[in-house]
């Protein structure tokens, strides 16, 4: 399933905490992204008709809460960029950020700390 750039921050706002109305969900980011209530309610209808997200009535209004994990979204959207990018490799997006410049001291420290877990 295709979650859009948009799309995603709604999941984002369900993820962080659910049930959420629609109401609740435009107010946690409709005005970060300058959209309007009608904008937010749109894509909550795209993310019900990918499946992505599911209803469930409260009274005069519905709540909503979602049907994939964010683990599995990042998973993904991460392997996703790789095939994209990197021919589904990681070496070559590391050394992407290391040759740009874009990896502080603390990001080396962590990749260090992270390879050590993987050597016997």
């Amino acid at each position: 399933m295709k979650i859009s750039t948009a799309e995603s921050v709604v999941m984002g706002a369900l993820w962080a905490r659910e049930p959420l109305s629609a109401e609740d969900i435009a107010a946690d980011v409709a005005e970060g992204q300058g959209w309007s209530d009608a904008t937010v309610k749109t894509l909550i209808n795209r993310l019900l008709n990918k499946g992505a997200i599911a209803a469930e009535r409260d009274g005069r209004r519905y709540l909503y809460r979602p049907l994939v994990a964010r683990e599995a979204y990042v998973e993904a959207e991460s392997q996703g960029l790789l095939d994209r990018l990197f021919d589904g490799k990681l070496a070559p997006l590391v050394s992407h950020f290391s040759q740009t410049g874009a990896l502080t001291p603390e990001d080396i420290a962590e990749l260090k700390k992270l390879i050590e877990g993987f050597e016997p």
